[in-house]
């Protein structure tokens, strides 16, 4: 299958540069978005991650990987990440990492879960809780680009408090079609009754696989790979079924 074509030379994407905090944004109860300047930063692709690394002061260095939610833009970049419970690394990131603080990282990291704004087929997103941070990358590269490509997103989460980028959301983008699926708590007037993510899901919220879209999931690995699995039965070609997964 073809791969994505990613910026700059393999070697100067995976040495560890130096980023400054320069804001922090709430997203929800468990979840921030961090502002970083990196002066060389080469550059990105929607879908791409980058690698993070923290040191303590006895030397002891442990890293974790985060996507970028941000379109790309000069030297800044955004990373939304959420708590996990009992990590090592994403409390601190989300409860004690303030403007002015630095951290490494390197990337772009990744070729194949992308979108490009040469792409003008349907494009699906489905997202599982944290798992929507590469796909609003595409969606704000998509509005920056002025591409004209038709998007869709299926968003799972369990509860409206769990929503990330609530308000961007609702205001919405130019050809941008969002439908939620909550699996634990729904507001009152939702269409939906809570539960996981089914075949009629995707119909209903989707595109036909006569369109051929090009979908994107990104989530846990049990969302993940059982929302493919639904997209190929429904007859979706496998080459255009991209997937990220985490935990």
């Amino acid at each position: 299958m073809a791969r994505t074509a990613v910026p700059g030379r393999l070697g100067e994407r995976l040495r560890w540069r130096t980023a400054e905090v320069t804001g922090r944004r709430v997203e929800s109860a468990t979840a921030v978005t961090l502002t970083l300047d990196l002066p060389d930063w080469p550059g990105h692709l929607a879908g791409q991650h980058v690698d993070v690394r923290l040191t303590a002061e006895d030397g002891y260095s442990t890293q974790r990987s985060y996507s970028i939610a941000s379109a790309p833009n000069g030297r800044s970049l955004e990373l939304t990440v959420q708590r996990t419970l009992g990590g090592e690394v994403s409390p601190y990131l989300v409860d004690e990492l303030v403007p002015g603080d630095q951290l490494e990282l390197r990337g772009p990291v990744g070729g194949w879960f992308v979108w490009t704004q040469q792409q003008t087929e349907p494009v699906l997103l489905i997202a599982g809780g944290a798992g929507l941070v590469p796909l609003m990358c595409m969606v704000r590269t998509r509005e920056v680009a002025g591409s004209q490509a038709p998007f869709r997103l299926l968003y799972a989460v369990r509860s409206p408090l769990d929503v990330l980028y609530g308000a961007e959301l609702v205001e919405g983008a130019p050809g941008l079609d969002t439908t939620y699926l909550y699996s634990r708590q729904a507001p009152a007037d939702s269409p939906r009754p809570p539960g996981r993510i089914t075949p009629e899901d995707l119909i209903n919220g989707g595109w036909s696989a006569d369109s051929e879209p090009t979908c994107y999931i990104c989530g846990p690995t049990a969302f993940v790979e059982k929302t493919a699995a639904y997209l190929v039965l429904l007859g979706h070609a496998p080459e255009r079924v991209r997937t990220e997964r985490f935990g």
